[in-house]
């Protein structure tokens, strides 16, 4: 690992740590689903459905880390953003949950949508655990709407447009937007299912995305905004990253040099 790579790695441990004890200090917030709002099976049954994302997301961290030894610094990096991002919570009182934009869309983009799912759930755990952001019960829930469907959501639309012959910051902004709208999208199906009882499904679910709406419809815009603008600065300060990990092609690495 080279100098420059520790330091970035240091610094953006530093600003973890530092954002950890400014937050644990902050009124807490029921950011995420929180905890014990989900009966015990829905919980259960969210467990199961992350589970083995998480368990891929781990087996490809560590076959990605044995090819390049830089890989894991930029999960590192990566997990410091999706921190961060996340721990910005707007309150929806009527949702049970709160508004925050997510960062799966730059995760994903950058270190695939399996590395993302990991990286979310990490994130996930240390917020429930020291934040009391979203809950241990909901883990699993909150697992599978930031991170397998927002990450999924991001990197399919990500590569969808560059193979459609969209421009990079197009691609990534609108992979950023939808991969928070997504987010939230299944956050309202997973509420609603959980917290239903003998009423029907769509119309309390469609009732807890327009409680989203005056919220997260800018915080997605904001998020696709800065997904663009992360990817547009590495595509400017270094190239040979994004083309490391097939976001951009050689050629585009020549071209832009």
């Amino acid at each position: 690992m080279n100098q420059k790579i520790r330091n970035g790695f240091s610094s953006v441990s530093l600003c973890l740590c530092g954002a950890l004890l400014f937050l644990d200090a902050a009124p807490a917030y029921a950011m995420h689903i929180s905890e014990g709002i989900l009966p015990f099976d829905w919980a259960a049954l969210w467990f199961a459905v992350a589970a083995p994302f998480v368990a891929v997301g781990l087996k490809r961290l560590n076959a990605l880390s044995r090819d390049d030894l830089s890989f894991k610094p930029l999960v590192g990096l990566m997990a410091a953003v999706v921190f961060i991002i996340s721990c910005m919570p707007i309150p929806v009182p009527t949702a049970g949950t709160c508004s925050h934009p997510c960062g799966t869309g730059i995760a994903a983009i950058l270190v695939g949508p399996f590395v993302s799912v990991l990286i979310s759930s990490v994130a996930l755990l240390i917020q429930a655990l020291f934040l009391s952001h979203g809950g241990l019960t909901t883990l699993g829930a909150n697992t599978v709407s930031m991170g397998v469907v927002g990450s999924f959501a991001g990197w399919f639309t990500f590569r969808t447009l560059r193979r459609a012959g969209a421009g990079l910051a197009t691609a990534a902004f609108i992979a950023g937007i939808l991969a928070d709208w997504a987010t939230y999208a299944a956050t309202s199906g997973i509420l609603a299912a959980g917290i239903r009882g003998n009423d029907p499904f769509w119309p309390l679910c469609l009732k807890i995305m327009v409680a989203f709406v005056p919220t997260q419809l800018p915080l997605g815009i904001l998020e696709g905004a800065m997904t663009a603008g992360m990817v547009t600065l590495l595509q400017k300060k270094r190239p040979d990253l994004l083309a490391k990990m097939r976001v951009i092609t050689e050629r585009e690495v020549a071209n832009h040099a």
